[in-house]
């Protein structure tokens, strides 16, 4: 039995610049720096997890020492990228700032960093979760970090900049990794499969890239486990039951009920999604993308809209015609977003999940009470003229 499987994660990590997926503004700063020979001492890259970081700290280190280089444009066959690739690469190296996090091992960084490097240009320091780092730790990194070597260059990457001292980030260039679009994650996982000789739907991938929620690691991680699961063939059933989803157009069902009022359409359907062990959390936080879609094209639209009547009717007939305007799903959104607490923590989930649709569902209808004030202001001011007209008519 072979014994060099890789994961799909591995395997299809980006080489490049230009593999990388939905970190545009990031890739062309860095092109342009390599380009104009403005290369700074330390990046700092921000953002959640599977978003290319530590890819993006790679690729940038293979630009740096590639041959011929600096060079944004470089061949990922190159033997030195290669090494970096494999991490065989005596001049990059890679830190886990949640191991190496003392004092005593930042000495140690201080150091090295004065030896040139054996192989390319540059020595560069990838420090991954830098933010683990002690105070003690960053303290003694910071004259490094301040004036390092001409020959080193300092890369770190972070899932929360809030714990990174403020001394350490005005010694670095930040960059702010963005969420992975769902239509660029699908897209990629189209790409892979079709490597892969994997037939699958795009409904399944576009449940793989909802569950992903941003992150381009976790949907190919999602969608590895999938293919052991299935083997050479996905549909979107398959990720459901295995991940206990509820479909798209289900979603578009319960928020259609929810526009309408309709208890009894909604009780149902919880019901139906609980017989089925569906994640009622992850269909909370589905629900509230949903609604929040149809809340951005009522304000586009000038205040209203029928977007969750509409894809409600999954039969493709006439839409329902339940109209909302942007306070009332500024007021549903909101009554979704107070119940997450107690459907992801409470003891009866089911029953707190139908008692945060049902609140919503009243929040959405009542009315705000400075706009019925305006209202009955404006009622008054007709009034008045009205009976004065009457008054001389009488006279008349």
């Amino acid at each position: 039995m072979s014994t060099n499987y890789q994961v799909i994660a591995r395997k299809w990590r980006p080489q490049t610049f230009d593999d990388l997926v939905g970190q545009d503004h990031v890739v062309r700063t860095l092109k342009n720096a390599i380009t104009r020979n403005r290369i700074a001492h330390a990046y700092l890259f921000v953002g959640p997890r599977g978003t290319g970081k530590t890819s993006m700290a790679r690729i940038f280190a293979k630009a740096l020492n590639c041959s011929a280089g600096p060079k944004a444009d470089f061949d990922p066959e190159d033997p030195i990228c290669q090494a970096i690739a494999d991490g065989s690469c005596l001049d990059v190296i890679e830190i886990d700032g949640a191991s190496n996090n003392g004092v005593e091992q930042v000495r140690e960084l201080r150091e090295t960093v004065r030896y040139a490097p054996a192989q390319g240009r540059f020595k560069v320091y990838i420090i991954d979760e830098v933010h683990m780092l002690s105070s003690q730790a960053f303290n003694a990194l910071l004259k490094t970090l301040e004036e390092p070597p001409a020959h080193v260059k300092f890369v770190f990457a972070t899932t929360d900049v809030q714990k990174v001292l403020p001394t350490i980030i005005s010694r670095c260039q930040r960059f702010d990794l963005k969420p992975i679009p769902v239509d660029l994650i699908v897209a990629r996982l189209q790409q892979i499969a079709a490597a892969e000789k994997i037939v699958v739907s795009l409904a399944a991938l576009g449940s793989i890239a909802r569950m992903a929620d941003g992150g381009m690691r976790d949907a190919q991680s999602i969608f590895d486990q999938m293919i052991s699961f299935c083997g050479s063939e996905i549909n979107e059933v398959d990720v459901l039951d295995v991940y206990g989803l509820v479909s798209a157009e289900k979603i578009a069902e319960l928020a259609g009920a929810l526009a309408a009022g309709d208890h009894r359409k909604i009780m149902s359907i919880v019901d139906d999604c609980d017989e089925n062990g569906r994640d009622l959390f992850r269909l909370l936080v589905d629900l509230q993308a949903h609604v929040r879609t149809a809340l951005l094209e009522a304000i586009a639209r000038g205040g209203r809209t029928d977007l969750l009547g509409r894809l409600a009717d999954s039969a493709g007939s006439a839409p329902t015609g339940v109209s909302m305007t942007t306070e009332q799903l500024t007021r549903l959104l909101d009554g979704l977003r107070e119940g997450e607490a107690a459907v992801k923590h409470g003891l009866t989930e089911k029953i707190n999940f139908e008692v945060t649709l049902l609140k919503a569902v009243e929040a959405s209808q009542a009315r705000a009470i400075d706009s019925l004030i305006k209202q009955l202001a404006a009622l008054a001011e007709e009034i008045p003229a009205g009976g004065s007209d009457d008054s001389e008519k009488k006279k008349t």
